[in-house]
C-alpha cells in the first residue's frame, strides 16, 4: 500500500535562484511531488520562534524540471512547522551562527516533525571536524591556527593543503609547498580575515585523479560519482570546475562506508556524502550535501528515490 501523502517543507535558499541541472534539494523535490506529497517553500530568514511555536512564513511550491521555469509558488501564509510532516533542511553553508539558530529553532518541532537531516546532529557535527572521529580512515590532518604547530606539521608531512575549517564548496583552499614563499602571507591573510581554526593536511598527490563523492543513505552507500579537478587546480568542486566522472566504489571505500555507516544512521544523519582521495576519508558533509543529479546523469540510481525511501519509512516508525 503507498503511503499517506505528506506535507514537506523545505528550508532552502531561494528556489527561484537555483540552478537545477546539478541541486540535489530540487532532486528531492522533484520525487516527493511524484511520491504526491505536498510542498511547502521558505527560506531561513522567514524561520521564528513565538512562544513555543517554531513557525515560518511558506508558500505552496509545485516543481517542474524545466530551467527557468522550474518553480511555481503560491501565496504566502504562516505554518506552524509542528503541524508538517517533514522538514528539509536544505539551505547552503556557510555554517555560521544564522546556520546554527536555525537548528536549535528546528530541534524544537522534533520528533513530531522529522527533521531531515537531524538539526542537532547537523549542529553537532561540522563536515570538516566530525571526520576527525575516526582519524585512522583520513590523511594526516591538523585542526590549529598556531603557527609553531603548523609549522612543525609541514616540517613532518611536507606539501600541505591549507583551508577554513568552516569553508565550503573549494573556498580559500591553498596547497603550501615545503620551502614556499607564500606562507607567511597565506598565514597572516589567514589570521586576519578567519576566527576559526584552520585545516592541515597532508597533500595528496592523487587528487589529481579525482575526488570521490560518495552518497550514503541511512548509513549506507547508495551511489557515487568522482570529481576531476581541472589541469590546473586543486580543487574538484563542480561549482569550481571539476568535472563529474562515472566510477565504481573500491574495496577500501566500501570499508570505510561499513565503518561510519551506523554512526550516520545513529545520529539520524539520513542524506550525508562523504569524500575520499585515494582511500582517505576527508570529509563527512551533512549541511547540504550534493551529488544527486550527477550520480543520475552519468547512469547511476535516482538516489532522491532511495532517500524518499529511507524517510517514509522513518515516518512510519515514528
Amino acid at each position: 500500500m503507498d503511503p499517506m501523502p505528506l506535507t514537506v517543507a523545505v528550508q532552502m535558499d531561494p528556489i527561484a535562484r537555483i540552478r537545477i541541472a546539478g541541486d540535489s534539494t530540487f532532486a528531492l523535490l522533484l520525487e516527493a511531488q511524484a511520491r504526491g506529497h505536498r510542498l511547502l517553500h521558505y527560506t531561513p530568514d522567514r524561520l521564528r520562534l513565538s512562544r513555543s511555536r517554531v513557525e515560518a512564513m511558506a508558500e505552496p511550491l509545485t516543481v517542474k524540471d524545466v530551467e527557468g521555469d522550474h518553480a511555481r509558488l503560491g501565496e504566502q501564509r504562516l505554518v506552524d512547522l509542528a503541524s508538517v510532516d517533514v522538514v528539509l533542511l536544505r539551505q547552503d553553508p556557510p555554517f555560521d551562527l544564522a546556520y546554527v539558530t536555525t537548528t536549535h529553532l528546528l530541534e524544537r518541532v522534533q520528533p513530531r516533525t522529522l527533521v531531515v537531516n537531524d538539526p542537532k546532529s547537523v549542529r553537532d557535527a561540522p563536515e570538516k571536524l566530525f571526520v576527525m572521529d575516526f582519524p585512522d580512515l583520513m590523511p594526516p590532518t591538523l585542526i590549529a591556527r598556531d603557527r609553531d604547530a603548523i609549522e612543525a606539521f609541514r616540517a613532518e608531512h611536507g606539501e600541505v593543503v591549507m583551508k577554513p575549517l568552516y569553508g565550503f564548496g573549494g573556498g580559500a583552499v591553498f596547497k603550501v609547498g615545503v620551502q614556499d614563499p607564500n606562507f607567511g602571507s597565506l598565514f597572516d591573510l589567514f589570521t586576519t580575515t578567519l576566527r576559526e581554526p584552520w585545516v592541515i593536511q597532508k597533500f595528496l598527490p592523487a587528487v589529481s585523479l579525482g575526488d570521490k563523492r560518495i552518497i550514503l543513505v541511512d548509513g549506507v552507500a547508495k551511489g557515487a560519482v568522482n570529481r576531476v579537478p581541472a589541469s590546473d587546480d586543486i580543487r574538484s568542486n563542480m561549482v569550481r570546475g571539476g568535472a563529474a566522472k562515472e566510477t565504481e566504489l573500491t574495496a577500501r571505500e566500501i570499508a570505510i562506508c561499513e565503518r561510519i555507516g551506523p554512526e550516520l544512521k545513529r545520529r539520524g544523519l539520513v542524506f550525508v556524502g562523504i569524500d575520499v582521495i585515494d582511500g582517505y576519508l576527508t570529509e563527512i558533509n551533512v549541511t547540504s550535501p550534493t551529488g544527486i543529479r550527477a550520480v543520475k546523469r552519468l547512469g547511476g540510481p535516482d538516489l532522491a528515490v532511495a532517500i524518499w525511501d529511507a524517510i517514509e519509512a522513518r515516518r512510519v516508525g515514528a
